[in-house]
């Protein structure tokens, strides 16, 4: 029974364990809090030396002594807060930019105003940077700045005067610097890795839409599509079965694609994000087919949706004009900074001056629903078409949409 006991204990342990380390996996700054206590270990050492060093040349010894081992206390308990995690936070970065400035203010009792004067600080600036490196990865380059400021200003305090040669004593500088460098730093870090995981989300999205693609398309989408194609073969009634079916295999791929979505981001993170290559996967059917790359092509939601839109206008068109027998092929590729989309048919094409006698009969389809919305996001949208060779529209659209074209 002990036994029994101990390995569910040391269990449980094994279990928090594990919880409390990818807690600290997944802070983007977490290699910079474990990077800084190093710098906290050895600018505690130089602080040691340092103390051993001009002790004797203290007013009170045995004060200071005590105070340093305030300073090793501190030292041991916020340099584990920090590694492990439990101590990132304002309260605690806060209290030790009072506790630091405290201490250095204690020069002013441990020692007389000539040794206050011709040395830094009783705790060492070095150590005393601790303070503001650690509020720069909390809160970025100004409070870095801000805590920089506060500990310098706190030095020259104690020393009595403001020393404007920096040529040739330089701490305030060198301390405000160190925490808008780290700051910089903390926030680049927060940045890229926000896009990191808008990355992972999105290729875990096209993942799951991929999985579900392959599971439906062996069975109901299969089934579907048959009967669509049996259906028209066979005309007469049955000619009305084949273009529900159609329809219902169009409305399931979309389902898909909308799944895929839901699955892969349930709290709607990056909503105004899409993957336009999936948008355009949910198009295919017997009669079209789609070719994307295998990898996400992100646009802004909204471009996303106005291209999707022109190109089941385009797609409309083929079905309603190019022949019966017509079939459409659509490709997107990625450029960068361009996303290029291609629709072609292999139908009997466009007349020449078709689409010209449209506009003047006032029919605007392809003026409105194709140019419009591709122009509208600062886009092209090229026809290429002849009678029966078939017709190819190309848009090319920004990938940030309007006025972000390089």
């Amino acid at each position: 029974m002990r036994d029994t006991e101990n390995g569910w204990v040391a269990q449980v342990r094994d279990t928090e364990a594990g919880r409390l380390a990818r807690a600290v996996d997944v802070d983007p700054v977490g290699p910079m809090w474990r990077g800084a206590q190093i710098f906290r270990v050895l600018s505690y050492l130089y602080a040691l030396g340092f103390q051993i060093a001009v002790n004797p040349d203290l007013e009170h010894r045995a004060v200071a002594w005590t105070l340093f081992g305030v300073l090793t206390a501190w030292t041991l308990v916020s340099g584990i807060g920090y590694f492990v995690g439990f101590a990132r936070n304002r309260y605690w970065v806060v209290a030790e930019v009072i506790l630091v400035c405290a201490l250095m203010l204690s020069t002013s009792y441990v020692a007389d105003d000539e040794w206050a004067w011709n040395n830094q600080s009783w705790p060492t600036t070095l150590w005393a940077t601790n303070a503001v490196i650690s509020v720069a990865i909390l809160s970025g380059p100004v409070g870095g700045i801000v805590a920089g400021l506060i500990v310098g200003g706190t030095s020259t305090f104690v020393k009595g005067t403001l020393n404007l040669d920096f040529g040739r004593n330089a701490t305030v500088i060198v301390i405000i610097a160190a925490g808008m460098a780290v700051g910089l730093a903390a926030t680049n870090a927060r940045r890229f890795h926000e896009k990191l995981s808008a990355a992972a989300r999105i290729a875990a999205r096209a993942e799951e839409r991929e999985r579900l693609s392959r599971e439906v398309h062996d069975g109901v989408l299969q089934v579907l599509a048959l009967i669509a194609r049996r259906g028209r073969e066979i005309g007469g009634p049955t000619g009305e079965l084949a273009t529900l079916a159609a329809e219902q295999e169009r409305e399931l791929r979309q389902l898909i694609s909308d799944t895929g979505e839901v699955a892969g981001d349930p709290g709607g993170a990056d909503a105004d994000e899409a993957d336009l290559a999936a948008a355009l996967r949910s198009l295919a059917g017997d009669r079209v087919s789609v070719s994307a790359p295998a990898d996400p092509v992100t646009v802004p939601a909204h471009v996303a949706a106005e291209i999707r839109a022109a190109v089941v206008n385009a797609l409309d068109n083929t079905r309603h004009h190019a022949g019966p027998d017509a079939r459409a092929f659509v490709l997107v590729e990625d450029l960068a900074d361009d996303v290029v989309v291609s629709v072609r048919d292999d139908g009997v094409g466009i007349p020449e001056g078709r689409l010209a006698e449209a506009v003047a009969q006032g029919r605007l389809g392809v003026a409105k629903s194709i140019v419009g919305r591709i122009e509208s996001l600062g886009g092209t949208a090229v026809l290429d078409t002849e009678p029966g060779g078939g017709t190819e529209w190309e848009f090319t659209v920004p990938r940030r949409g309007r006025g972000n074209r390089r």
